[in-house]
């Protein structure tokens, strides 16, 4: 991008030249013409004679040629140094226009906007193999979500699946791309670039900025998870221990990680969620909420004393500071946020 923006500063410093070019060949072909024809035209007519020239409009010649042999060496002159000199000021100014993507800068504005209008929204740091997959998560969930990675070349392959991505590159542990980000009004962040040390520099930055905001972070090594504990992520994720325990499960117990394979291949894109009944919510039993049916199905309640009801019964009494887990896809998890009055 720097290099870039050098590029185009040599091609604006090749323009102002040859439009100096053009002001010297205009101000020397107006002298010139005055002096050959002994004055005998006003100024303006010379002005305009070497205009027609250089521009090759060609309306005629105003200023009579006819027996001015050096009049017509100097017209020649000034059609050869003239039209090159605005030749080659167009010529930039199309490069100059293609090198600065105004189409590009069109749309980062737009995209710049759309952020400011989210909310409740997840920030994505970091979209490599994990950070991918996480994206895929929150598409198939229906939450909304800003990426931001460094690599052109990691936005650019994602945007060609997912044309509607909202992104930002650059240093997601920078403080002013974390606000571009919108992370005032942000439900949470991740942490998942490939470096350890990234990822605890982006939650010392998000935590510093928002300390109350969620984020997860991931962590390659598993001596830096107590780093990333202390730098304050809310839940630390270890591809490797993670996987190791997922081929575990698939050995140990088939058909509960089939169940679980199968649920996240659903065209409904049922997801086992959660949600925490908010203060101010007036208590009533789970078949008065309604959320049955509407594509979310309770499968567990955490009680305000901290036990849990599972498979809970229609009658059980759902109060502020419960836990309702429920297995919904979007609409059902919507419809459910709606019911508790969040």
């Amino acid at each position: 991008m720097a290099k870039s923006r050098s590029e185009v500063g040599y091609l604006f410093r090749l323009l102002f030249l040859a439009l100096g070019g053009l002001v010297l060949v205009s101000v020397l072909g107006t002298a010139g013409y005055d002096l050959l024809t002994d004055g005998r035209y006003p100024l303006f007519d010379s002005f305009y004679m070497t205009f027609v020239t250089i521009s090759t409009i060609g309306f005629g010649e105003i200023i009579d040629m006819s027996n001015n042999t050096p009049a017509r060496v100097l017209t020649v002159t000034l059609a050869v140094f003239g039209t090159g000199m605005l030749s080659m000021a167009f010529s930039i100014v199309t490069v100059i226009v293609l090198e600065s993507d105004i189409n590009g800068t069109l749309k980062r504005k737009r995209m710049e906007k759309s952020i400011k209008k989210l909310k409740d929204h997840y920030i994505l740091c970091g979209l490599g193999r994990v950070g991918r997959n996480v994206a895929n998560e929150l598409i198939a969930t229906d939450r909304p979500f800003v990426a931001i990675d460094a690599k052109v070349q990691s936005l650019d392959e994602y945007k060609e699946k997912e044309p509607g991505l909202l992104y930002l590159q650059g240093d997601a542990s920078d403080d002013d791309v974390l606000r571009q980000a919108d992370l005032e009004n942000a439900a949470g962040l991740f942490a998942v670039t490939g470096d350890d040390s990234m990822n605890l520099m982006i939650v010392i930055t998000a935590k510093q900025l928002r300390p109350e905001m969620r984020v997860v972070a991931r962590c390659h090594e598993v001596r830096n998870i107590e780093k990333m504990q202390k730098a304050g992520a809310d839940a630390i994720v270890s591809p490797d221990f993670t996987g190791g325990m997922r081929i575990a499960s698939a050995m140990l117990r088939p058909h509960v990680t089939t169940f679980m394979d199968e649920m996240l291949k659903t065209d409904g894109n049922f997801r086992i969620e959660e949600a925490l009944v908010p203060q101010g919510f007036k208590p009533r039993a789970l078949g008065a909420l309604g959320v049955r049916g509407s594509g979310c199905l309770p499968i567990a309640l955490r009680l305000q004393g901290g036990a849990w009801e599972f498979n809970p019964p229609p009658e059980v009494i759902v109060e502020p500071g419960c836990l309702l887990m429920v297995m919904a896809n979007a609409d059902g998890r919507r419809a459910l946020h709606t019911c508790l009055g969040g």
